[in-house]
């Protein structure tokens, strides 16, 4: 399963290289990583025939979460890719949001690892 994390905090790669070391050795998980919206736009424009999954925080400065999933699901719809939204706020709001503009899926921070990989599993 390929995966694009999108998150501006700067030890995030680090983090779901540790957590996920087993799966990306095995090859079950590759990982690709954007620090932005508009990297990830860029990074989709050119890989989303490889990209099964986009894992985006929604508080980014620029172009926020929600913009991007609203980009994601108005720019590419085939194949339709599986969003799933993480945030260190989850309110009623941003989950609202976040599910009108298309969000597959929504977790807060910090991530229960055991959490997402079993929600992964599923998906895969």
């Amino acid at each position: 399963m390929k995966i694009l994390v999108v998150d501006d905090e700067p030890d995030v790669k680090s983090l779901f290289e540790q957590r996920f070391r087993k799966e990306i050795r095995s090859g079950e998980m590759i990982f690709a990583f954007a620090s932005s919206g508009e990297e990830a736009l860029e990074y989709i424009s050119i890989n989303m025939h490889n990209s099964v999954l986009i894992l985006s925080d929604i508080n980014m400065p620029g172009m926020s979460g929600l913009e991007l999933l609203k980009k994601i699901k108005q720019q590419h719809l085939k194949p339709p890719p599986f969003v799933m939204m993480l945030t260190a706020y989850g309110d009623a709001e941003n989950y609202s949001a976040a599910m009108q503009l298309g969000a597959d899926d929504f977790l807060t921070k910090p991530l229960d690892f055991i959490v997402l990989k079993d929600k992964l599993k599923k998906i895969a």
